[in-house]
């Protein structure tokens, strides 16, 4: 967009162009209602664009190829086949929306044109549509204060990041039995949200000194980037670790899983995040009510269904959930047999080679309808007495950084041990089926295992894995993280080697991390 606007956007601004512009925003380009999101698939709104017969071209009948609408009169039309471009010679229109993304258009100056009235308008509608579908205001428009506009003054020079880029890459020093920390930590400082969070200084303390978690993620992020290549000693982060999660500390050997937990609440509880509430007062859909960066990041919600046997009414919970544990075959909890013509086949990726476990098959025993059995009824609410009931799990929400623990080590009153199941897990994965939503459409009959290609929304990368070697009693943790696309180190402690997709597909798998491909800012 042309920062110094566009001149040609004076000729718009007369009579109701404010109105007809949010009309078109609520209607068409954010559709903040469930009824005005089936008319932008289906057909036209009422009023306003009474004469279009629906939202496609109106030359050639498409719904993609980038749609725009008109800002003078009711027509839409592609941006690609130049559509859109044709309309407006021939009606000198010189101005046009972006139907998905809502930029203005104008076909005069041939670029999408910065107004400060028309980009108010686009926020307030956006935000509007935001609270109507109960997301709320998540991410806001960075721009820099006066302080940082100083510094980036005094301080000209600019780090250029290119494919073979090594920032961010360091090893970290075993202080003895602590490489299931260091294989966290790495997972952690790759994640990319987290970082942009503690390379912009967005942490505002409000702890004793040097007793605070978030402040020494902090500094660890800032010792990562700063382009040292020798190991760093974390023993600052090791010591509030053993400070304010007491079960961890001393010097045997821990579960990376537990670190992570444990880590992930110690860094919540010292963001101090605030509570969100809507306009009136009560708290909104985010599953841990709270805004600091942890929750925005690593937060979900887990939706469970209790269903009646007798009755067939449903109870539903949703809890907020920051991993998904994971069963496996070999274990003693009862794994299903893949059956050789049901749903074995290339789903996510995964291909089912002699009888191998894929994480997809993992998710489906997880999300599956189970059973609870006579010894474990519950009192119907619709029958008022206690009935067999079955419960099924399915995701409520989904979180930007999506965390799978695959139980590898099996500890009860008769057993301890370690199960070595080979999982294969995808670089790519969709979570679709496994939502709470696609199990109502399933329900009614409505879900289709072909998604549309233009619903990323739950669509997952791969870029981090926690390896554990060895046995139960003594054993040592490594991890794979990804640098950029498609270029994936080892992390082994102090030492940082390159290694290969097929390196970190081929591995056993003990914590898979995985983030969202696309993520929705304001």
């Amino acid at each position: 967009m042309s920062p110094a606007g566009c001149s040609h956007v004076n000729g718009y601004k007369v009579d109701n162009w404010k109105q007809n512009l949010r009309v078109i925003y609520q209607c068409f380009v954010w559709s903040g209602t469930a009824e005005t999101r089936r008319r932008k698939v289906l057909q036209s709104d009422a009023g306003w664009t009474d004469l279009a017969k629906s939202c496609i071209c109106h030359m050639c009948g498409a719904h993609l190829n980038r749609l725009h609408s008109c800002l003078y009169c009711v027509f839409f039309g592609c941006f690609t086949k130049k559509h859109i471009h044709e309309h407006a010679k021939n009606k000198r229109h010189n101005l046009a929306i972006d139907l998905l993304y809502g930029g203005i258009y104008c076909f005069v100056c041939q670029d999408y044109i910065y107004d400060k009235d028309l980009e108010q308008i686009a926020k307030e509608e956006q935000r509007k549509a935001w609270k109507l579908q109960g997301i709320g205001e998540k991410y806001t428009t960075w721009e820099p204060t006066k302080r940082e506009l100083e510094l980036l003054r005094h301080n000209p020079k600019r780090r250029k990041i290119t494919t073979n880029c090594t920032i961010g890459l360091r090893g970290l020093i075993n202080l003895g039995n602590t490489c299931f920390m260091n294989c966290i930590v790495q997972a952690l400082t790759h994640t990319p949200l987290l970082r942009d969070f503690f390379l912009s200084d967005r942490h505002k303390c409000e702890m004793q000194s040097n007793s605070c978690l978030v402040c020494e993620m902090s500094q660890l992020f800032q010792e990562f980037y700063s382009g040292h290549r020798s190991p760093h000693i974390p023993f600052r982060l090791l010591h509030l670790v053993w400070t304010h999660a007491r079960h961890l500390a001393g010097y045997e050997q821990q579960d990376a899983h537990e670190f992570l937990i444990a880590a992930l609440d110690v860094l919540h509880r010292h963001c101090k995040g605030d509570t969100i509430r809507d306009d009136n007062g009560k708290k909104t859909n985010n599953p841990n009510h709270c805004n600091c960066i942890i929750d925005q990041i690593f937060t979900g919600g887990l939706q469970s269904d209790v269903t009646c046997q007798v009755c067939h009414g449903v109870s539903t919970t949703i809890d907020p959930f920051w991993d998904i544990s994971l069963d496996l075959p070999g274990s003693s909890t009862p794994f299903w047999p893949l059956s050789p013509g049901g749903d074995s086949g290339t789903v996510n990726g995964e291909s089912h080679l002699s009888g191998s476990t894929t994480l997809t098959d993992c998710l489906r025993r997880f999300t599956r309808p189970e059973h609870l059995g006579s010894s474990a009824k519950i009192k119907c609410g619709g029958c008022h007495s206690y009935q067999e009931s079955t419960k099924q799990l399915t995701m409520k929400k989904l979180p930007i950084v999506a965390c799978f623990h695959l139980k590898r080590f099996e500890h009860s009153a008769k057993l301890r041990r370690k199960i070595t199941t080979y999982v294969s897990f995808p670089l790519e994965l969709d979570m679709t089926p496994f939502m709470a939503s696609s199990k109502e459409s399933r329900m009614n009959g409505q879900y289709q295992q072909s998604v549309d290609i233009l619903n990323n929304d739950n669509k997952y990368s791969l870029f981090a894995v926690v390896n554990h070697q060895g046995t139960l009693e003594s054993g040592h943790y490594t991890s794979f993280i990804r640098q950029h696309k498609d270029q994936w180190f080892k992390c082994d402690d102090a030492i940082i080697t390159k290694a290969s997709i097929k390196d970190v597909l081929d591995s056993e798998g003990y914590l898979l991390f995985y983030h969202k491909q696309f993520l929705e800012y304001e």
